[in-house]
């Protein structure tokens, strides 16, 4: 399937896309034609059907589901032109779990725990401004815009650009950072011979300073954007902002730090405070 899947990438890599997603996306692809040991456009739609059942068999939960069925339309409805071939699909749910939140004080311990500058300041940044691991690495020094007081972010999610707050504060670890470091232009944190940081990498030496801060809670980079939102509510700020801030194309999105806030929680009234024994 090398012409198709060349074709598929071109589709994808053209809605912007990360490539971890395209990987992602052209694996399924990949997983399909061995199991029909046929090309996918030579496919009837009751053969898709018994992919997605072989799937279901096997197992696959809600997350991987929907992944296989998000490859399944973007080669059929997109790059085919063959929109019927997936009419049938049912993009499953999954539980709305609460998303794992840090302390301030295990934050503090977290960034303190890096061994690497490079990473301190990544995941520094990541935790003040809430962006996506991959926004986070693809940042240009002239992103970072001290006189406006913001970062532009370029490479949102979607190809949707936006603009975060820079506090004076992370301003002053990002240069001293800089000065320590001075990656290879243009990229703030640029791996070997410059191209952006290695994100497995990346997130190996997250989970080891986890480890390393005695931090039982199983930490991801998402963790620190979900802890900054979570918050940034519990400071006050509204959710329309933080939906904002974050790149939410949905406030249904951002709602989910209800959830989690301990300020809302905490301030609901005490029933039983005063009653009678």
């Amino acid at each position: 399937m090398g012409l198709l899947r060349d074709r598929m990438a071109r589709d994808l890599e053209s809605r912007g896309l990360a490539p971890r997603t395209i990987v992602e996306y052209l694996a399924s692809i990949r997983g399909l034609a061995k199991f029909h040991m046929k090309a996918p456009d030579l496919l009837r739609a009751d053969e898709v059907r018994d992919w997605i059942d072989h799937l279901r068999e096997k197992g696959t939960g809600p997350d991987g589901m929907r992944l296989h069925c998000a490859a399944l339309v973007s080669l059929y409805r997109r790059t085919l032109g063959r929109p019927e071939m997936v009419s049938f699909l049912a993009w499953p749910r999954s539980p709305r779990r609460i998303p794992v939140v840090l302390s301030r004080g295990e934050v503090d311990r977290l960034l303190a725990s890096f061994e690497k500058p490079v990473y301190r300041a990544f995941y520094t940044l990541i935790y003040a401004t809430g962006l996506r691991i991959r926004e986070a690495s693809l940042l240009e020094v002239q992103d970072i815009q001290w006189e406006r007081r913001i970062i532009h972010v370029r490479h949102g999610k979607g190809g949707h650009e936006r603009q975060v707050a820079l506090e004076p504060e992370l301003y002053q670890q990002l240069q001293a950072y800089w000065a320590l470091i001075r990656p290879p232009r243009p990229l703030l944190f640029a791996g070997k011979k410059g191209k952006p940081l290695d994100l497995d990498a990346a997130r190996r030496a997250l989970t080891a300073a986890a480890e390393g801060a005695g931090i039982t809670k199983h930490v991801t980079p998402h963790t620190l954007r979900h802890t900054f939102a979570t918050h940034l509510l519990d400071a006050g700020v509204d959710l329309r902002t933080i939906q904002v801030v974050l790149g939410h194309g949905s406030l249904r999105t951002t709602q989910i730090y209800l959830r989690v806030s301990p300020r809302l929680v905490v301030g609901i009234p005490h029933l039983l405070r005063g009653r009678p024994d």
